[in-house]
């Protein structure tokens, strides 16, 4: 599983970073979390609003912070 993170590194990016971290850790999932902070990837991804996530090439969030519970919620489908 490859989880990415799209944002330039503000406050909320971090967040949402920190928590995918908490929640695979908690989880045991074996993933890579990549951070994208590249304008031009972010945009690849059609997304105007930071921060998103992409798990596995799919655009899952974009312009919020999920709690670890949305997280949980998310992975385990």
């Amino acid at each position: 599983m490859v989880i990415k993170i799209l944002g330039t590194g503000c406050s909320k990016c971090e967040k949402l970073e920190k928590n995918m971290k908490e929640v695979l850790e908690e989880l045991g999932i074996d993933a890579t979390l990549e951070k994208v902070e590249e304008l031009k990837e972010i945009v690849r991804y059609g997304v105007m609003t930071t921060p998103a996530l992409v798990i596995d090439d799919k655009l899952v969030s974009v312009g919020k912070v999920l709690s670890t519970r949305d997280l949980k919620k998310l992975l385990s489908i």
